[in-house]
């Protein structure tokens, strides 16, 4: 995954703000952090972010069911990344679908 990427997709779709990070792992926790925040103090807002970013909510019900000994955080965090990538691949994928050849374009 391309931290630049996320980061970019993130803040720009979804308006969170997050600072310019270097690592994966910087960003991951830097998100962890932001849930848990949502979880605690607007948990209505969090709704709504996993909505807008897609999250599939079974997939999350039986994530969380299994971890329950885990920060609920960092799971949801984990999810949202790897949900912003899949459309970012996805994304480019289809970019280059539309993009005609040389010979194509005439």
């Amino acid at each position: 995954m391309e931290t630049a990427a996320l980061l970019y997709d993130l803040n720009t779709s979804y308006g969170l703000e997050l600072p310019e990070m270097v690592t994966m792992d910087a960003l991951e926790a830097l998100l962890t952090e932001r849930i848990n925040m949502m979880i605690n103090r607007d948990f209505s807002e969090l709704v709504q972010l996993l909505y807008r970013i897609d999250i599939n909510e079974s997939k999350l019900r039986l994530l969380l069911q299994e971890n329950q000994a885990s920060d609920a955080g960092l799971l949801i965090a984990r999810l949202i990344l790897e949900r912003q990538w899949q459309k970012i691949l996805t994304r480019r994928e289809y970019s280059r679908r539309d993009t005609p050849n040389e010979e194509e374009r005439w």
